[in-house]
């Protein structure tokens, strides 16, 4: 079963890293990525730019809105992204706990509905 593993940490912690740590997270989010596709349970993974570059748009009885930032109002920002196959739930969590970033914030994850054939 494919699962999305959503990063959220908050942004002004992690503006407020020296390059040195910086280049450290990235190094971890490159080897576990390596690990993961190593294993064939890496399907896909992303950095997210900062919430500054965020629009949300809503269209509502035809009419489009569009807003600056992000859909929700937290103080954890989505950051990026692994897609994942896993056995289970139980699996997935256990992978997910490893993803560097979790050390910054949290990892929802969440199973994709399978949609039915058109």
């Amino acid at each position: 079963m494919k699962y999305l593993c959503l990063i959220y940490y908050d942004e002004q912690r992690v503006d407020s890293m020296t390059d040195e740590q910086w280049a450290a997270l990235v190094e971890q989010c490159v080897a576990n990525s390596e690990r993961l596709k190593e294993s064939g349970q890496f399907l896909a993974g992303e950095p997210l730019q900062s919430v500054r570059t965020a629009k949300t748009v809503r269209v509502r009885e035809g009419a489009v809105s569009v807003v600056d930032g992000p859909f929700a109002e937290t103080r954890e920002q989505l950051a990026g992204f692994y897609l994942i196959e896993a056995q289970d739930l139980d699996e997935a969590l256990h992978l997910a706990a490893k993803i560097p970033p979790a050390q910054l914030g949290s990892i929802e994850v969440r199973p994709l509905r399978q949609l039915p054939d058109r």
